[in-house]
């Protein structure tokens, strides 16, 4: 059975309890000032932060990982995965700086082993994080969503001087790093869980994108064998990616390579394309969820890139409070049918009294 999870930076909200209140104890947090912190909604239009810290205080280590969890557990929830790095452009890129920067995930990773979270989310995005050139799409009933179109992006400056960067400079500093960091993943019991290029476009303002189809899965998987190598299924990129997203699940997750799931639907193609409300997009996500079922799936499972529902700002694209609640609930019945409701006592939450 998946975990139900949400996605949370270590920073109490007042929703929080609402989390608590529809069944989510699960948590995939960020780390505070951390890379994908940072990037996450200049994604939408927003600027990325800058944060330094003292030697020692950094969010990935073993410190601050564990302040993180224990504030999460005081509001009744469990870190499941960590959806964040520390800065890795330069291990990315292959540059000067990356054995430093290498250093600090490995930090991380022996942290995380040490505390028992057991997934490590990350990319292979240089200089960006997921990329949209639309915040507020009206959908389904005045809701709005993030949308993407190509052409939209033809007078946006490059993210860098392309000249260097090549698909094969990616490649071979994709490998360089699985063969540092796996044989301390593999012993700290941690699955390093590789996230697809969003959109999964072979190109983005001019920086080769590697992880935008299934052969580049399959080449991920034959780098290494090792069980730490592993996926983040985003389905609404596989969904750009293949016209049979529970054949793609079945085909990952029957060698155990799934090791998290962005559960999330959208409507296009990869260049052009809108979010869409988990039950109103193009792929069936009954068949997905039967899919992860038959595979033996038992990871952190979460809903991504939500609408934005009547009454709430739209300050954070993607993901609005209603929407995640929505998106949970959907998720809830459709384990319930698919996996079989858990038993319970006809009296559980009944008053006596």
């Amino acid at each position: 059975m998946f975990q139900l999870s949400e996605f949370l930076s270590p920073r109490p909200e007042p929703w929080w309890p609402l989390l608590r209140q529809v069944g989510v104890e699960h948590v995939v947090a960020v780390m505070r000032g951390a890379e994908q912190e940072q990037r996450m909604y200049a994604a939408v239009g927003g600027a990325a932060g800058t944060t330094s810290w003292a030697v020692g205080e950094e969010p990935w280590t073993e410190a601050s990982l564990r302040a993180d969890m224990e504030l999460f557990a005081t509001h009744g929830f469990t870190v499941a995965a960590i959806e964040d790095t520390a800065p890795m452009d330069a291990v990315r890129l292959g540059l000067p700086g990356r054995d430093e920067q290498i250093e600090h995930i490995l930090t991380q990773v022996r942290a995380m082993g040490r505390l028992g979270i057991p997934v490590l989310c990350y990319n292979w995005m240089a200089f960006s994080s997921w990329a949209r050139t639309r915040s507020a799409v009206p959908t389904r009933g005045g809701a709005l969503v993030t949308g993407f179109r190509l052409s939209d992006t033809a007078d946006l400056p490059p993210l860098t001087d392309p000249a260097g960067v090549t698909p094969d400079v990616l490649w071979d500093a994709l490998a360089y790093f699985l063969d540092a960091v796996l044989p301390d993943a593999e012993e700290a019991g941690v699955r390093l869980a590789l996230h697809p290029d969003d959109p999964p476009l072979p190109a983005l303002r001019g920086v080769p994108r590697i992880i935008s189809s299934l052969d580049a899965y399959r080449r991920l998987l034959r780098t290494s064998s090792s069980p730490s190598n592993a996926i983040t299924f985003c389905q609404g990129n596989f969904a750009l990616m293949t016209d049979d997203v529970p054949a793609a699940i079945r085909e990952l997750g029957g060698s155990d390579a799934i090791a998290f799931v962005h559960f999330r639907d959208l409507r296009g193609r990869a260049d052009d394309f809108v979010e869409a409300f988990h039950d109103d997009g193009q792929t069936d996500m009954g068949a997905c969820l039967r899919a992860y079922r038959d595979v033996g799936f038992s990871g952190p499972l979460r809903p991504d890139h939500v609408p934005t529902l009547e009454g709430e700002s739209n300050d954070r694209p993607g993901y609005g409070v209603l929407g995640r609640l929505f998106a949970t609930g959907y998720i809830r019945g459709l384990q319930h049918a698919i996996y079989g409701r858990p038993g319970a006592s006809p009296l559980a939450g009944t008053s006596t009294g």
